[in-house]
């Protein structure tokens, strides 16, 4: 039917655009054919050509070669997944065409039209003029569609919009409203788990992006990520609105619980603690429907961080050790996370000089550090996901100083640093402000003031999240109490000060 409709409109000299809103309008009912399918299908092209056009497109503009294939196109096309910001502007431009003429609300990222110059909603390969319907028209229709058909879909929109704010340069704080749509996404993932055919090379997809999310943790500006993640949170949930097969249904919960506990380590970092624990708690009900003993005990493991930073100790040690009876013999990430989460949390409760804390919080070091020997491999490598050596340095080391052993501490800690790579910067910048905590209790005041200046100035407008200014303030704390008229307590504060007045995100959340 698209290829009459195609020969017909061009015999007639219709353009490309009208020719694949012909299509739409007349094989959609019957066959489900999208907009973004119906533009390919009215060039005459198969998926292969469209790839291979992607493909040019980043060659063009010096980009490394896109992960975009026949299988993830053809997701576009069902409507089983939307394209990202950035694949969306390349299609936009392959069929020239605004994101609407695909059948996506919105803005493209690039901020401009993808029409030729001096030709108003033409098709610039024909250069002919376009009576198809206003793009302004399509995209109010498309809107009260996805509205009626999903009520997230406007929450999705509240993301996007934050989303093309970022990447386009502006900036974006985590207000009522974004936090009103994140919370209503995780509300519905709650709805479905407890109330869906999708095809395995989808869930493919969907799992390459979930470990794709958990390597950008470290680099991503938090909330630039968090939008990335509920985007995909929000797909994986239509797909599951409906019940899978068995096999199919496990691997959405492990997405869905995955998803939901980077969702909530991420509002760790940006220093909402309610919504972590929200969202630590709809993981804990996703990876229940799994039965995977390993990703129960990663999700309960994960939350204790949260009354860890923002809470009671005691109850962060009591969630560690859950978790590392979840986990039983199981070698996994937990095995060796949850024992350094109880390590702090029993530094943290006893504080410096004690020798019983001393010793306790070693023994469950030394435990941690067994268990990570025998963790698989690509556990240990995993950021997010996993547990990594250079985590476990930073996270033994910050045991230490909260224990008052400056000397090893200070040693682990340089060790952790030469770890990380130029592009990480969130745990480098919180290393940099443990080994300033060092300096205090060696008593070189000046020099731990001027080491965690340091660590503020080398973070970016967007690197600084809530818990990277309370390590901040923790600093100026402990000189305070050592010297509270240090001549260079001052100007650090002002430096601090600064930095967090240009960074919305750390000015709205409770302190630790």
């Amino acid at each position: 039917m698209a290829r009459r409709i195609r020969a017909r409109g061009l015999a007639a000299g219709r353009t490309s655009a009208q020719i694949a809103e012909e299509i739409h309008e007349k094989c959609g009912p019957q066959f489900g054919t999208t907009r973004i399918k119906g533009h390919r299908l009215a060039h005459g092209i198969a998926l292969a050509d469209v790839i291979e056009q992607v493909r040019a497109l980043f060659e063009r503009d010096a980009k490394p070669a896109p992960g975009i294939g026949e299988t993830l196109l053809s997701a576009y096309e069902s409507g089983l997944k939307r394209p990202g910001p950035e694949y969306l502007h390349y299609l936009c431009t392959v069929y020239r065409v605004e994101p609407v003429a695909l059948g996506y609300e919105g803005p493209c990222i690039c901020g401009h039209g993808h029409k030729m110059p001096g030709v108003v909603r033409g098709d610039l390969q024909e250069g002919k003029p376009d009576t198809s319907p206003d793009p302004r028209e399509l995209w109010m229709k498309q809107i009260n569609s996805d509205s009626s058909a999903d009520g997230g879909e406007e929450d999705e929109n509240v993301l996007r919009r934050t989303l093309l704010g970022l990447l386009a340069g502006g900036a974006a704080t985590l207000d009522g409203q974004v936090l009103g749509s994140v919370e209503s996404i995780r509300r519905r993932m709650d709805d479905t788990l407890v109330s869906a055919t999708v095809s395995p090379a989808m869930l493919d997809q969907w799992e390459e992006a979930t470990v794709g999310f958990g390597r950008q943790y470290m680099n991503t500006p938090p909330l630039r990520l968090l939008c990335d993640v509920l985007l995909e949170f929000s797909s994986v949930r239509k797909a599951m609105e409906r019940r899978q097969p068995v096999d199919l249904q496990e691997r959405l919960c492990r997405m869905a619980a995955q998803l939901a506990g980077l969702s909530g380590m991420i509002m760790v970092n940006l220093g909402d603690h309610r919504m972590a624990r929200s969202f630590f708690r709809t993981g804990r009900t996703a990876a229940d429907e799994t039965g995977d003993r390993a990703l129960r005990a990663w999700v309960t493991a994960r939350e204790a961080l949260v009354p860890l930073y923002y809470g009671d100790p005691r109850e962060a040690l009591n969630l560690a050790k859950k978790s590392r009876d979840m986990a039983g013999q199981t070698p996994c990430a937990a095995q060796a996370m949850a024992p350094v989460v109880e390590a702090r949390a029993i530094a943290m409760i006893s504080g410096a000089g004690k020798k019983d804390a001393v010793d306790q919080a070693k023994r469950a070091l030394s435990r941690a550090r067994a268990a990570f020997s025998q963790m698989p491999v690509v556990d240990q490598e995993d950021l997010a996901f996993g547990y990594t050596e250079r985590q476990l340095y930073f996270h033994q080391g910050d045991a230490l100083v909260r224990l008052g052993q400056a000397m090893e501490a200070d040693l682990i800690l340089e060790q952790a640093l030469t770890k990380y790579s130029p592009s990480d910067w969130l745990d480098p910048a919180l290393i940099r402000f443990d080994r300033a905590k060092c300096k205090v209790i060696e008593g070189d005041l000046a020099e731990a003031l001027t080491m965690a200046k340091e660590a503020i100035a080398g973070l970016d407008e967007g690197c600084r999240p809530d818990i990277v200014v309370q390590r901040a303030m923790e600093v100026a704390k402990l000189v305070e109490l050592k010297d509270p008229a240090h001549p260079d307590l001052k100007e650090y504060r002002e430096a601090l000060q600064a930095a967090s007045v240009t960074e919305p995100l750390g000015s709205r959340v409770d302190s630790v």
